[in-house]
C-alpha cells in the first residue's frame, strides 16, 4: 500500500493525476449536497456513496480529511436558473408550511436514508442559509475587484470581463461566445448586460418568502456563491478536492471557479472529481424529471417499477458496482444481481472466520490479491476491480471450505484482514442485513401508513390522528404529500 501513488481523474484537465496535497498528510474535501425540497431518491446515493468512499479511503490510507457536504436550503431556483421559484419555497407554498418547517423535514429524511445505506456523515455540515454574512461579503469583494455589477437591486458576475481576463470554460470547456449567440432572450435578462451572466445576488419579489437585507437590497444569494462561500470559509482559499455530480459542472461548478478566482485571488480547487448520473431507462433518474424512486419506496418495494424491496446494502453494492465515473442504469435485474453478490460476499467473510489454518501449507497468493485490491483504489477509487478483486478471495475462502485448498496461518490471517479493510472499512458494507430486521421494520410501518391512509379515505381522523401521535411518541415522523406518505426518525 503506498498512499503516495493515488491517481484521481481531474475534470479540470480531463486526465488521471497524482494526488499531491497541498497540505501533507491533510485533505480538505468538500462536496455539493442536497437541495432538501422532496425525498431523497436513488439519484442521491451515487454522490453520496462516491465521496464517502473517497473519505473513508482517504482516512484508511493515513490522511487527516476534513469533509464538508453542504446543505442548500436556499437560493436554488427552478430549472437551476437566475429567475423562477425558489425550490424549497416553492414546495412550502404548496404544503402551507414555513420553507424552514420543509428544509428541516427533508435534512432528517436525508439524514435517515443515508444513515440506513452507512454514509458517513461529513466533518462539517453547513447551510447556506446559516453563511448569509459570508456569501454577501465574497459578493462585495467581487463587486470592488470589478467582476460584478449591480442591476435593479440583483448582482450579477459580469462572465465577459472574466473571459477577457481569465479565460471562461476551463471546467466545463463551454465556448462563451457561442453560449450568448445560441441564448434566447428570458424573462428577467434584461437586468443583465449579458445572458451569460449569473446571479450573486437576487432583489426579491414582494411574495418571496426567503429574504434578507444586503447592501443592494431584500433579498437572496444566488445558488453558485453558496458553496463557494462556504468551501472557502471551512478549507480556505486553496483546497484539494471538490466534488459533486456531472449535471454540476455546468452552470454550477464553472460559475464556482469564477468566483473563487476573483473572490480568492486563485482557483481554489486543485482536483475537480464528478460522479457520473444513475439513470432510468437511459435518462437521468431526478426529482425535476418525476421519474425518481424514492429511498424509502425501494426499502419498502412500493413503487410500480419495483418488483420488491431491497434492503440498504444492496442498493449500496450495486452503486459500488460501477466505476464512479461510469453510467449506472436502474433495474430489477442489475438489484437482483447485486443482493446476491451481496451476501455471496458476506457469506464468504462469516466463513473465513471460521476457517483453521493448515500448518506447512504452500501461499496461496492472498498478497497478490490484497496489493491488486490497493492498486485498483489508488487508479481513481476503481471499485469494480477492487470488488473482482474480493470475489477472488470469496472463491479460494469457499475452496478452503469445501476442502479443495488448505492456507497457512499467516495467508489465514491476511485473507481477514483484506475483508475487514476492504468490506467494512472502505466499502462501509454492514453484515447486519443478512439477518437483520431493518426489511421487517420497513414492512411494517408501511402496514400501518396503508392502514392511516385508509382511515383518512374514510375520514376516520380520529385514528389517522391516533397513529400519528403513537408514532410521534416513537420519534418516527410521518409526512403527507401528494405522492403519498412518507416515514423518517427525528
Amino acid at each position: 500500500m503506498n498512499k503516495d501513488k493515488i491517481f484521481i481523474y481531474n475534470t479540470l484537465h480531463k486526465k488521471k493525476e497524482l494526488l499531491e496535497p497541498i497540505t501533507p498528510g491533510k485533505i480538505g474535501l468538500y462536496v455539493c449536497g442536497p437541495t432538501v425540497y422532496g425525498e431523497p431518491h436513488l439519484g442521491h446515493t451515487r454522490p453520496a456513496i462516491t465521496f464517502d468512499i473517497v473519505f473513508r479511503y482517504l482516512k484508511h490510507v493515513g490522511y487527516q480529511v476534513r469533509y464538508v457536504r453542504n446543505i442548500t436550503d436556499v437560493g436554488h431556483l427552478e430549472n437551476d436558473a437566475d429567475e423562477g421559484e425558489d425550490k424549497i419555497a416553492k414546495k412550502a407554498r404548496l404544503d402551507q408550511l414555513e420553507p424552514m418547517e420543509v428544509a428541516q423535514f427533508y435534512i432528517d429524511s436525508y439524514h435517515f436514508a443515508m444513515d440506513k445505506l452507512n454514509v458517513l456523515r461529513p466533518s462539517i455540515e453547513p447551510r447556506a442559509s446559516g453563511h448569509i454574512i459570508e456569501q454577501i461579503e465574497m459578493v462585495q469583494q467581487i463587486l470592488e475587484k470589478g467582476y460584478a455589477y449591480v442591476s435593479e437591486g440583483s448582482v450579477y458576475f459580469d462572465v465577459v470581463k472574466f473571459d477577457q481576463d481569465f479565460g471562461y470554460g476551463k471546467l466545463s470547456g463551454r465556448n462563451l461566445d457561442e453560449m450568448i449567440s445560441n441564448t434566447r432572450t428570458l424573462d428577467g435578462q434584461d437586468e443583465k448586460r449579458n445572458s451569460a451572466d449569473f446571479a450573486l445576488w437576487k432583489k426579491a419579489a414582494p411574495e418571496h418568502i426567503m429574504k434578507w437585507n444586503s447592501p443592494w437590497s431584500l433579498g437572496f444569494p444566488g445558488w453558485h456563491i453558496e458553496c463557494t462561500a462556504m468551501s472557502t470559509k471551512y478549507l480556505g482559499d486553496h483546497f484539494d478536492i471538490h466534488g459533486g455530480g456531472m449535471d454540476l459542472i455546468f452552470p454550477h461548478h464553472e460559475s464556482e471557479v469564477c468566483q473563487s478566482t476573483v473572490a480568492n485571488g486563485i482557483e481554489s480547487v486543485k482536483y475537480w472529481m464528478h460522479n457520473n448520473m444513475i439513470t432510468i431507462n437511459g435518462q437521468k433518474m431526478g426529482k425535476s424529471l418525476n421519474n425518481f424512486i424514492t429511498l424509502n419506496q425501494f426499502f419498502t418495494g412500493d413503487h410500480p417499477l419495483l418488483e420488491q424491496a431491497y434492503q440498504p446494502m444492496t442498493i449500496r453494492f450495486f452503486i459500488l458496482q460501477a466505476h464512479y465515473r461510469g453510467t449506472l442504469d436502474f433495474s430489477n435485474e442489475a438489484l437482483q444481481a447485486a443482493d446476491k453478490g451481496y451476501k455471496r460476499l458476506m457469506t464468504a467473510v462469516a466463513t473465513a472466520r471460521e476457517l483453521s489454518p493448515t500448518e506447512g501449507a504452500e501461499n496461496i497468493g492472498i498478497q497478490k490479491i490484497m496489493d491488486e485490491c490497493y492498486d485498483a483504489m489508488n487508479d481513481d477509487f476503481n471499485t469494480p476491480i477492487t470488488i473482482a478483486g474480493l470475489f477472488e478471495a470469496v472463491r479460494i475462502t469457499n475452496s478452503i471450505k469445501d476442502g479443495n485448498l488448505k492456507i497457512n496461518k499467516e495467508e489465514l490471517t491476511l485473507l481477514n484482514q483484506l475483508f475487514q479493510a476492504f468490506v467494512f472499512d472502505i466499502f462501509g458494507l454492514l453484515e447486519s442485513e443478512l439477518g437483520g430486521d431493518d426489511q421487517l421494520v420497513d414492512g411494517l410501518m408501511q402496514t400501518i401508513i396503508n392502514i392511516r391512509t385508509e382511515a383518512r379515505a374514510k375520514k376516520d381522523w380520529a385514528t389517522s390522528d391516533l397513529i400519528r401521535d403513537e408514532l410521534a411518541k416513537l420519534d418516527i415522523v410521518l409526512k403527507d404529500g401528494k405522492d403519498g406518505t412518507s416515514w423518517s426518525k427525528k
